[in-house]
């Protein structure tokens, strides 16, 4: 059973930076911007210095909150929690009476319990999960023979649930590339996000240049009449799988990162 992180302690690891000296160099840039990341900075936020390349701006957190919400949804789960940016966008919508936030980092788990806290969301409105997002998520969507135990999670119900991942961009430079191979993407590539995530509907927050090609390729695709996969329809061609949806966020007029929206799969919608 997967245990509810406890509050974990700020560290040695865990900054609120206040003047830009102490700032280390790689992260400036990014320390300038720190009101548009968290507009409530000053009232003590901590990141670590690894979490300042991977916090989603407040502004594009609070618009995929927004976005990504369905009727039927009652939990979401954020499956690279980081420094909390968009764990605590969902929160703050009030749209679920589940947020599950799963961080490895117990460090950057600690930043975003504070964070959380300074933001004004509620106790217990988010559920932390101190882990590997991959192992928690199997061991929540795995059936449950008994009652949870205290301070353990309860599985989710794979109808009302729904995914957001924002993975580590690593491998070849995304800001290098005309069209970014999400094949190459370290440590986690495209294909082993969508097999963790599948088949719940879930969202995947990417470099603005990802290959549109390779997001629609890896939803499957079932044969029709015709051996394809589209049909026939009064002379035109109508597609018989579900179209993903593919969102720019900008900022300034300059695109931030796409969010891919990928619907539940058919076996699940049948459940539903």
């Amino acid at each position: 059973m997967v245990q509810a992180a406890p509050i974990l302690p700020l560290t040695e690891n865990c900054h609120h930076y206040t003047q830009l000296q102490d700032v280390p160099w790689d992260i400036q840039k990014y320390w300038k911007g720190r009101f548009k990341i968290f507009p409530n900075y000053n009232d003590g936020i901590h990141l670590t210095d690894d979490a300042w390349f991977g916090v989603t701006p407040e502004p594009v957190a609070r618009r995929i909150a927004e976005d990504i919400w369905m009727p039927e949804s009652t939990t979401i789960v954020d499956m690279f929690a980081g420094a909390g940016g968009n764990t605590i966008a969902f929160a703050l919508t009030g749209y679920y009476s589940r947020v599950i936030g799963i961080e490895r980092d117990a460090d950057t788990l600690a930043c975003a319990q504070e964070n959380a806290q300074l933001s004004d969301v509620p106790d217990g409105v988010i559920t932390w999960v101190h882990g590997d997002c991959f192992a928690v998520l199997k061991e929540l969507l795995a059936e449950q023979t008994q009652a949870p135990a205290k301070d353990t999670i309860p599985s989710l119900n794979r109808p009302t649930t729904v995914l957001f991942a924002s993975p580590p961009w690593g491998g070849i430079s995304y800001s290098s590339q005309d069209v970014y191979d999400l094949s190459k993407m370290e440590p986690y590539n495209l294909q082993a996000l969508h097999d963790a995530c599948h088949p719940l509907p879930h969202a995947l927050y990417l470099p603005r240049t990802s290959d549109l090609q390779q997001l629609a390729d890896i939803l499957p695709r079932k044969a029709t009449a015709n051996g394809s996969g589209t049909t026939a329809v009064g002379g035109q061609a109508e597609e018989s799988e579900p179209l993903i949806k593919v969102v720019h966020y900008c900022m300034h007029g300059f695109s931030k990162a796409l969010v891919a929206y990928y619907p539940a799969a058919e076996e699940l919608l049948e459940v539903a």
